[in-house]
C-alpha cells in the first residue's frame, strides 16, 4: 500500500459508459478485447480488468508479466501477449496466456517449446503487417507459417490480427482501405490452410468509429475505454477514468524579488502566495508543466506552476485563491485538464495517463 498522499481515482462507471459507447456502435456478436497494457493505460490494469471480466471477451497486454497479474488476482478470461519474449514461454504457458507470434523466430521457437512440453493446440495469435512496419508477418510467410504448424498439432491459431496505422487520421483514408483489404486477402490465404473456425480482428479505438467494415470478429478497444476518441465530438461523449488529486503541503508568502524553487526559475515581481504540492516528475508531472505552462485546480480556481517542477513537488501560484494548508489539489479530473496538459509539451493523451507513476495510489470508485 502507497502512503503517497497524491491519489489516482479510477471511475468504474466512467468504465462501464464508455464500454456501452462502443458496444453501440457494434454488431451484438463482435467481441470485445480490452486493452489493459501499461498499467491500464496508467490507472490499474489487474483493478480494470476484475471490473470488466464480466462484460469482455478478452483482455490484451504488452508483456507476460502484465498477463500474470491478471491470473493472480483471478481473471479467467483469454489474454493475448501482444509482445511476448522468448525468454518467458515457460511462464506464458504456466499461467496459460496467449502469445502473439509475429515472425518465424517466434513461430518457430514457440512452436518447439510446446512440442518439447508435448502440448497439443496451445491457442496462438497471428500478426500480419498490414503497413505500420513494426510487428507482424507478411502475407508471403503464409506457406512457411504452415510448413512448422502442420509439422505436428502443438499450436493452434485462435486468431489472426493486424494493427491499423492512420485510422484517426481522415486523410490517411486510402491507406487504411489498402490495410483492411491486404487484411482479408491474407485471411482468405490463411483459412485455406485451416479446417476450424478464427478469430479475426484488427481495428483499434479509432478504427471501431471510423472503419466498421473492419470490424470483423473481434475489435481491440483501448484508449476509447479510458475516455479519449479520435476526435472532441467523440471524446465529449465519452467520459474520463482517470482522476488524480493530492494536497497542499505548505503555503508560502513570498516578497518581490524572492525566488522559488531550484535554479531560481521564479523571481517574484510582487508579492505572491505560493502553494507547495506533494508531486513532481518522479510522479509523472512533466518538468515541461513548469514555468507557467501547467496549472493545477484550487477550490475550483487555476492555480499556475511557478518554477521548475521537482523530483516530489511543485509550486503553485495561489495569490488569489482562498485555501489552506491540507485542501484538496486537482492535478486533473476531466478529458480537458488531461489534454491540457498534454498540449502544453506538445504530446498526447496516452503518455499522460501512462506517465502516472506506479507510487501513486490507486483507489477503484464503483
Amino acid at each position: 500500500m502507497s502512503n503517497h498522499v497524491t491519489v489516482l481515482k479510477i471511475d468504474g462507471k466512467a468504465l462501464d459508459h464508455n464500454l456501452q459507447f462502443f458496444k453501440t456502435r457494434l454488431n451484438p456478436n463482435t467481441m470485445i478485447l480490452a486493452v489493459v497494457k501499461a498499467f491500464g493505460y496508467g490507472s490499474d490494469g489487474v483493478l480494470v480488468a476484475q471490473h470488466l471480466a464480466s462484460k469482455v471477451d478478452y483482455f490484451a497486454v504488452a508483456y507476460a508479466d502484465e498477463g500474470i497479474a491478471l491470473r493472480e488476482a483471478g481473471i479467467k478470461n483469454p489474454i493475448l501477449v501482444l509482445h511476448p519474449q522468448i525468454q518467458n514461454w515457460e511462464i506464458i504457458v504456466r499461467y496459460h496466456l496467449e502469445p502473439s507470434l509475429y515472425n518465424y523466430k517466434t513461430l518457430q521457437s514457440f512452436a518447439g517449446f510446446c512440442t518439447e512440453k508435448k502440448l497439443s493446440n496451445y491457442p496462438v495469435h497471428l500478426k500480419f503487417n498490414t503497413g505500420l512496419n513494426r510487428l507482424g508477418f507478411w502475407h508471403q510467410d503464409i506457406k512457411a507459417i504452415f510448413t512448422v504448424l502442420n509439422t505436428n498439432n502443438a499450436l493452434k491459431i485462435k486468431s489472426i490480427f493486424s494493427h491499423l496505422a492512420a485510422s484517426e487520421d481522415q486523410n490517411e483514408e486510402a491507406f487504411t482501405h489498402k490495410q483492411i483489404t491486404d487484411f482479408k486477402a491474407i485471411a482468405k490465404q490463411v483459412r485455406e490452410h485451416i479446417d476450424y473456425p478464427i478469430i479475426l480482428h484488427m481495428t483499434n479505438t479509432s478504427g471501431i468509429l471510423n472503419f466498421p467494415e473492419a470490424h470483423f470478429d473481434m475489435v481491440r478497444l483501448g484508449i476509447g475505454l479510458y475516455g479519449f476518441g479520435n476526435d472532441d465530438n467523440i471524446t465529449n461523449q465519452l467520459q474520463n477514468t482517470h482522476n488524480l488529486y493530492s494536497v497542499i503541503s505548505q503555503i508560502h508568502q513570498i516578497e518581490s524579488g524572492e525566488s522559488v524553487g531550484y535554479n531560481r526559475a521564479f523571481i517574484a515581481k510582487k508579492y505572491t502566495k505560493t502553494a507547495t504540492i506533494p508531486i513532481g516528475h518522479a510522479d509523472g508531472i512533466s518538468r515541461q508543466l513548469g514555468n507557467g505552462n501547467g496549472y493545477v485546480l484550487i477550490n475550483n480556481q487555476k492555480a499556475i506552476i511557478l518554477g521548475n517542477v521537482c523530483m516530489d513537488m511543485i509550486m503553485v501560484d495561489v495569490t488569489k485563491i482562498d485555501c489552506n494548508e491540507g485542501d484538496e489539489v486537482i492535478i486533473f479530473n476531466s478529458q480537458k485538464s488531461i489534454e491540457h496538459f498534454a498540449a502544453a509539451y506538445n504530446s498526447i493523451p496516452y503518455e499522460i495517463l501512462t506517465a502516472i507513476s506506479q507510487r501513486v495510489k490507486r483507489v477503484f470508485v464503483e
